[in-house]
């Protein structure tokens, strides 16, 4: 994936995006609220508001951004998706001068940045704009190499009698990068959906937050506040300011 960058991934993405990742889990809403703490909220990579517009319904304070002009214009058109601020902008480097009682980046999209240079860069941005007592909340996977035989994996997502996606991807353990393309096939022909990402894990999140002045307040299973463990396929992870 020569070029790929990152537009790519929303502007393909974004025609299907809410059929595919729509559904948002079980008390997710319920604690960024929570966390918010009335305050206002900041979401990186805002999408198509599958998240926002939830919290925007509940009274909460909610701006965000996105590279992708074709993911804010799917957000743009749903019922109340025009009221809330939106900043078309990678987030590398945040650009706004507000800061923020919670800034969070959710579905693996702080992995969108390619680069470990990129990723704490987000994180120092992220740090500068948020208020004292601020909180800084990352949803993401927890690598598992398990998954690849020989640096590819194969795996069926969906099939029915008219539609069948399969996902292909490539590992770069070297630059922890993961290639992908989800291929959907259907009687009409076949569609594309590329990703790539590089992958953190959980130690190495928590130094470049270090790094950024913050330090682990809370590190969860899932949105209901699981316990987190060696068996834990995903992490929501808590930072605040170092005072």
């Amino acid at each position: 994936m020569d070029h790929f960058d990152e537009l790519t991934y929303g502007e393909r993405v974004a025609e299907v995006y809410d059929r595919f990742f729509g559904v948002v889990e079980e008390g997710a809403i319920d604690l960024l609220q929570e966390l918010a703490a009335g305050g206002r909220v900041l979401e990186l990579g805002i999408g198509t508001g599958r998240i926002a517009l939830p919290l925007h319904k509940r009274g909460v304070r909610v701006a965000g951004i996105d590279a992708s002009p074709a993911m804010i214009a799917k957000l743009r058109a749903k019922p109340g998706g025009d009221e809330i601020d939106v900043h078309e902008s990678n987030f590398v480097d945040l650009p706004m001068r507000d800061k923020f009682s919670l800034i969070f980046v959710a579905f693996n999209t702080l992995f969108s940045l390619l680069t470990q240079d990129e990723q704490l860069r987000c994180i120092r941005s992220v740090a500068l704009h948020l208020e004292d007592g601020g909180l800084f909340l990352v949803e993401a996977f927890v690598p598992d190499m398990c998954r690849f035989d020989r640096g590819q994996t194969v795996r069926s997502m969906r099939v029915t009698e008219d539609e069948v996606h399969v996902e292909l991807s490539e590992l770069d353990p070297a630059m922890q990068q993961i290639c992908a393309q989800r291929v959907v096939m259907t009687n009409r022909g076949v569609r594309l959906y590329p990703a790539k990402l590089r992958y953190i894990w959980p130690s190495e999140l928590d130094l470049m937050a270090k790094l950024a002045g913050l330090e682990l307040t809370h590190r969860w299973g899932g949105w209901q506040k699981q316990g987190f463990d060696s068996r834990s396929e995903k992490h929501i992870s808590v930072y605040d300011l170092v005072t």
